[in-house]
């Protein structure tokens, strides 16, 4: 039978419609209405929203529940009364919002915020390893909570969607960013990072040739300026410029070869893997060998800085000098573009809520799911992630054996 056939009342003929009776049974019995909160992260200086009020309307046609704090989308050009009328209910008290099944934010949680939650609830949201304090780990281990990292997040063939977007975005929005420090209107020395003839190109260093630094070179390269990019792999190296499709310089991290380098770059930006500890870092000395009034960005400054000098910052106060050279190292960059990452944050999070659903709820697709169970950190109050044991000397189990158990 094709799919083109039809029924004897002359309607198509849908694959459910082929399923035994019994096997449609058994699916509308394992669907489960999930009840969704989506608090502000607005006082995080955290500017995406984990859903479009495209997904919302998506959500609640699913017969599922959005509860969401008032102004949670303000920053990202979405309001309350798009919201609304896509299905979701709007609440004031943050606490009301906090008691919802499953709790979908971006920022991480901290251990204040954590006394709102009640026991047995699930947190899917940014982990940002060095945002977090062994407190606030412990905290939700008390509270038997399950929680899932967007970073970890992966699909069945092994791809990190969430890692993936915000590395292209990240990328990319570091190019605006050096533009923007290295022009007057933010007291830079004035310098257009491009290329205008008859003028010495700008320089951009790279450490890293992951998805941020592919992005950032394309953009960088679209405006003329000179790329340079270092890794501790050469077979990285030549993977990216085959991606490019030009031979840039490249080179892997020679000691001599790198102070050169960084005496003449414009911008330098740090690009390595965004879920994984960096696994080379520009000491302090290197540093010194960058121009004054020259822009370091750190794309992973969440994970513990690629710079020996950096140290988190907030969009608020996103810059600081250390010996006259600029350190942007705001761990959350694609905020800056709040809603060109929350659309993509959503495209990512909409299947996932939904087969959570369709699963009978989140025990249901944990188990179900090996791509989704890779990003589960905490399974009812037991740390399943080796990155967060090590970061807090705190015991770890095996999250398959513990659902063997449950």
């Amino acid at each position: 039978m094709t799919g083109k056939e039809k029924s004897r009342t002359g309607m198509p003929i849908s694959g459910s419609m082929l399923l035994p009776r019994e096997e449609m049974l058994e699916l509308r019995q394992r669907e489960k209405k999930i009840v969704i909160g989506i608090p502000s992260d607005l006082h995080k200086v955290e500017y995406r929203v984990p859903l479009t009020p495209q997904a919302v309307d998506l959500l609640v046609s699913h017969g599922h529940e959005i509860w969401m704090e008032t102004g949670a989308g303000r920053q990202a050009s979405y309001s309350d009364k798009e919201y609304s009328e896509a299905g979701a209910r709007i609440v004031e008290k943050r606490e009301e919002v906090m008691q919802c099944d499953i709790i979908l934010r971006v920022a991480p949680f901290d251990a204040e915020e954590t006394g709102m939650l009640r026991v047995g609830q699930v947190i899917i949201s940014n982990m940002q390893l060095q945002s977090h304090c062994s407190e606030s780990i412990e905290k939700l281990m008390q509270k038997k909570m399950t929680c899932i990292a967007y970073e970890y997040l992966e699909n069945e063939e092994g791809f990190l969607p969430f890692v993936h977007q915000m590395s292209q975005i990240s990328g990319i929005t570091s190019i605006t960013i050096a533009s923007e420090y290295l022009s007057n209107s933010r007291g830079g020395k004035g310098v257009l990072f491009g290329n205008v003839t008859g003028i010495t190109p700008a320089e951009l260093v790279i450490i890293g040739s992951g998805t941020a630094a592919e992005f950032a070179a394309r953009a960088a390269l679209g405006l003329g300026i000179i790329v340079k990019v270092f890794d501790t792999s050469v077979e990285r190296l030549s993977r990216l410029e085959e991606k490019l499709g030009r031979q840039i310089f490249t080179s892997v991290f020679y000691p001599k070869v790198l102070k050169k380098a960084l005496l003449s770059a414009d911008a330098v930006v740090g690009a390595q893997p965004f879920n994984e500890t960096p696994a080379f870092r520009v000491t302090a000395e290197m540093v010194r060998h960058v121009k004054e009034g020259a822009i370091i960005i750190d794309l992973n400054a969440s994970q513990g800085g690629c710079f020996e000098t950096s140290h988190l910052t907030d969009l608020n106060n996103p810059v600081f000098r250390n010996k006259g050279v600029v350190h942007y190292c705001v761990p959350n960059i694609p905020s800056l573009v709040a809603r060109t990452a929350s659309i993509s944050l959503s495209n990512i999070l909409i299947p996932e809520l939904l087969a959570i659903g369709e699963n009978g709820g989140i025990d249901h697709y944990i188990k179900s799911s090996r791509g989704f169970r890779k990003g589960v950190y905490l399974y009812r109050g037991i740390l399943t992630s080796k990155d967060v044991g090590d970061q807090f000397n705190l015991p770890v189990k095996d999250i398959d054996l513990l659902l063997a158990a449950f």
